[in-house]
């Protein structure tokens, strides 16, 4: 996520070089076949190239916002993770302490089943974290779950669903020894229903990209914009025709710098600088949890690094 306001220009120039390379170009050819060489016929009305440039700063406008909506949709249901795995923990932690009354209850049992339950989430969320980035530095969940766990889990395909069954198993068997009773289960396993379902939304972020014919049309009509623009505006610069091409050159990198800010906003789950901060949270949510458990020994809080969040 990017957070600082300002930009460095060389990195800017490097997503919009070859499009302000073309306009540069296309302006200069203008210049020399209506200034130069005099062939008046080649200039036509500001107005054709206004028609078209209105109607593609409505097309940029539709896809910004629909890339947005994207981006900040996977940042919510991000938030949702956060705020389910919290509950979560607490319903584990309390849910067990309360049976300590009970005839069959063990105290290093309890302790046990919550460690593990509470350690199983936090390796969770890392485990969604990798699967939408397509990473595979599965070890990062070692120091959570057992060695056979960790040796069942390297097995799955899909492993943050499978860490759930895992979850899910844990809580019946808790139920069955009494570590669990009553109705501990059913609240327990709403709150898995709810982390299901952050999973769900995130995937389907990730594997359905936007449509294909807003990127290629877009592409089309911005490539036909600044091929126009130059032959429409090189007679409004009588005194220096030269000039048109770096106002040519300007005006191109307005509209297709808005349509890059819509490209990259589209995928969040990437991990380049746009992305949603999934490691931050991801920290967030392991301080927080180890924090329900009692204890104090917290990995540190992740910081922006050179104005940029992973």
């Amino acid at each position: 996520m990017i957070l600082k306001r300002n930009f460095n220009p060389i990195k800017v120039l490097g997503y919009v070089w070859r499009e302000l390379l073309y306009a540069g170009a296309i302006a200069s050819l203008a210049y020399v076949l209506v200034s130069v060489f005099k062939l008046a016929y080649l200039a036509f009305p500001f107005a054709v190239v206004g028609i078209l440039g209105t109607a593609l700063a409505i097309f940029l406008g539709f896809r910004n916002n629909s890339s947005y909506s994207r981006w900040w949709e996977a940042r919510q249901l991000w938030g949702g993770i956060v705020n389910s795995s919290r509950v979560l923990a607490r319903l584990i932690v309390t849910f067990t302490d309360s049976h300590a009354h009970q005839p069959n209850y063990e105290q290093a049992r309890s302790e046990k089943f919550k460690k593990s339950l509470v350690y199983k989430q936090i390796a969770w969320a890392h485990a969604l974290r990798l699967h939408l980035r397509r990473q595979d530095d599965w070890q990062d969940l070692q120091s959570f779950l057992s060695e056979e766990e960790f040796a069942e889990l390297a097995k799955a395909q899909n492993k943050p669903n499978y860490l759930q069954m895992m979850m899910g198993r844990q809580v019946y068997k808790a139920m069955a020894d009494g570590t669990l009773g009553g109705f501990d289960s059913f609240q327990m396993e709403g709150q898995l229903v709810s982390l299901a379902n952050f999973q769900g939304g995130c995937e389907r972020i990730k594997n359905t990209p936007m449509l294909t014919q807003y990127d290629f049309f877009t592409r089309v009509f911005i490539l036909i914009f600044i091929t126009l623009l130059p032959f429409s505006i090189v007679e409004a610069f009588k005194t220096a025709p030269y000039l048109v091409v770096p106002f040519t050159m300007l005006i191109g990198f307005v509209f297709v710098t808005i349509n890059k800010v819509g490209v990259v906003n589209e995928n969040p789950f990437e991990n380049k600088i746009q992305d949603v901060p999934m490691t931050a949270i991801c920290v967030e949510i392991e301080r927080d949890l180890l924090e329900t458990l009692g204890e104090t020994n917290l990995p540190a809080k992740a910081e922006p690094k050179e104005g940029f969040l992973f």
